[in-house]
Order: structure tokens, then C-alpha cells, then sequence
């Protein structure tokens, strides 16, 4: 079946950096489509980034653009995500995502989340 496993969350001070990960199996990960989202305490689900199957198409949301950066490894099933000038505003579980095409924001399926929180 299907799997998404984020890692590399945690807590990072404000203007620091981050790296997540997720390892993608059950599907065949080349010739899909990913995001990844978030979801603030309190708050509804918040589109992040897109990237299609073969990387070199990407979209990001204003609230990111500049400073994290989308990109897949597709010989290692990996999606990524890189995140700097982190800020406080950017706490959420974070949540990588197979889309049904790029720039559907329709989800077929989704990993369990990872917490990331930025505070001093």
C-alpha cells in the first residue's frame, strides 16, 4: 500500500534552518506528483509547495517563496523539503503528499505529518 514518511522536524530558532525528508513506497513515486502542506495549531490545512514527477516544475505559496526550496531525489523515492530564515509563524505539522497531477491540490494520499516549531 501506499507510504509517506516525513522525518528531520523538531525545533529550530527563528532564522534557523531544516530539512525534511519523506520516503515514499507503494507507488510508483517517478511518475507522481507531490506537495507538501501544513496545518497550524488551530488552523485549517495550508498548501505549502508543488513539484511534478520529474522536479523541474515548481510552485510555491507567497508565505514560503524565497526561502524553502522543493525538490525530489525520484532514483531514491525522496521528496524533500528545504527550509530556511525559518520563522515562528511557520510552526505546523507538516505533511508530504501525493497529488493527483501537479497543481491539482487534489490529495490521493498522505503521510502521517512531522512537527516542526520554530521558537527561541
Amino acid at each position: 500500500q501506499v507510504q509517506l514518511v516525513e522525518s528531520g522536524g523538531g525545533l529550530v530558532q527563528p532564522g534557523g534552518s531544516l530539512r525534511l525528508s519523506c520516503a515514499a513506497s507503494g507507488f510508483t513515486f517517478r511518475m507522481a506528483a507531490m506537495s507538501w502542506v501544513r496545518q497550524a495549531p488551530g488552523k485549517g490545512l495550508e498548501w505549502v509547495s508543488d513539484i511534478n514527477n520529474g522536479g523541474r516544475s515548481t510552485f510555491y505559496e507567497d508565505s514560503v517563496k524565497g526561502r524553502f526550496t522543493i525538490s525530489r531525489d525520484n532514483a531514491k523515492n525522496t521528496l524533500y523539503l528545504q527550509m530556511n530564515s525559518l520563522k515562528p509563524e511557520d510552526t505546523a505539522v507538516y505533511y508530504c503528499a501525493q497529488t493527483k497531477f501537479y497543481l491539482s491540490r487534489s490529495i490521493l494520499s498522505r503521510g502521517q505529518g512531522i512537527q516542526v516549531t520554530v521558537s527561541s
